[in-house]
């Protein structure tokens, strides 16, 4: 066993998987370390700050829509340099502190436990009838309007988000990790924040989250439809012509791979019109061969869904980690 795992770590791509992998069980199991961040910020906050220090500074709504585009492209590139600097600095540290730090890191930068708990927040209540609450809880993770959802259209929104946030928030920073190292994630990390705070499209944000936006589509490109698989493999679904075919009438260049290949595995139709930011969007509906009515079991098997994926993402970098020194000799 320690010759193995010498040989292992003696191959940058073998121990990126293997610190992968642990990264995915351990934020699985503990979870986000709420008392830390009492104390010191998270790393998203600090990548918020900065992003808000910025779009102060350089969004003026005097200049025009070509000037506001031209400024949120070099702010979008000054967080890209900050957030890879800050990853390369780290990535520098040797041995087991070095390691030990990019465990820490990429562990903290995943959030699939996050999700489980905040979507498991929305289910119980809705199980138990409470639907205000169930709307409360929702709000906390979605961008939609939920003050007057009804119980079905509760239980939609969670799962797609559940699909969403399990590539936005786990996979893509995973993918990213795995790419580029440290540097990969702290910049995805840093441009999804971006795309969540002015990636808006309105009067404020439109020009100047340009940027933003673009790059964040463009960062989840791949992540989106290796998380698409992952759940149909989860989900033992073989409908990749149904997949293939609704997945990009989504709005979103993205979105609509996981939101749709979870629709196939919970027998569901998912997306369709909703109130966010003030506006309603006409989403399309996915999955029309699949059921009308969602319910709070729904979002528990979203949920074993989402843990399922976790798992055998882990298993498949323990995997790959073990082939990969293998066959570098």
């Amino acid at each position: 066993m320690s010759d193995l795992l010498q040989h292992i770590a003696s191959h940058p791509v073998s121990l990126a998987l293997v610190i992968t992998g642990c990264a995915l069980l351990l934020d699985l199991w503990i979870g986000e370390p709420v008392w830390l961040w009492r104390t010191v910020p998270h790393p998203v906050v600090l990548f918020g700050r900065a992003i808000s220090f910025l779009e102060k500074r350089l969004n003026n709504r005097k200049l025009s829509g070509k000037n506001r585009k031209r400024a949120g492209i070099i702010a979008a590139l000054c967080l890209v340099l900050l957030a890879g600097c800050a990853g390369m600095a780290l990535q520098q540290l040797d041995g087991i502190l070095g390691l030990s730090a990019q465990l820490v890191a990429v562990t903290i930068l995943l959030a699939g436990r996050s999700l489980y708990d905040h979507v498991a927040a929305v289910a119980r209540p809705l199980s138990s009838g409470d639907i205000s609450s169930a709307r409360y809880h929702l709000s906390m993770i979605v961008g939609r309007k939920t003050d007057a959802l009804a119980p079905d259209a509760i239980s939609r929104a969670a799962i797609e988000t559940t699909a969403e946030n399990l590539s936005d928030g786990v996979i893509a920073p995973a993918f990213w990790y795995l790419v580029l190292g440290l540097p990969g994630i702290f910049i995805y990390k840093m441009i999804n924040t971006a795309d969540s705070m002015i990636g808006y499209k309105n009067s404020r944000y439109y020009a100047f989250g340009w940027a933003a936006a673009l790059s964040d589509d463009v960062l989840n490109l791949v992540p989106a439809r290796l998380t698409a698989a992952l759940l149909m493999i989860c989900g033992r679904s073989a409908r990749i012509d149904l997949l293939q075919a609704d997945a990009p009438r989504h709005l979103s260049p993205n979105a609509g791979w996981p939101e749709m290949a979870m629709a196939l595995c919970l027998g569901l139709r998912l997306g369709g019109p909703r109130i966010y930011q003030g506006r309603q969007i006409d989403g399309v509906m996915l999955n029309h061969e699949g059921r009308d009515n969602a319910s709070a079991n729904d979002i528990t098997h979203a949920l074993r869904l989402l843990i399922t994926a976790l798992i055998l993402s882990a298993i498949l970098c323990f995997g790959l980690a073990y082939l990969t020194g293998y066959f570098a000799g």
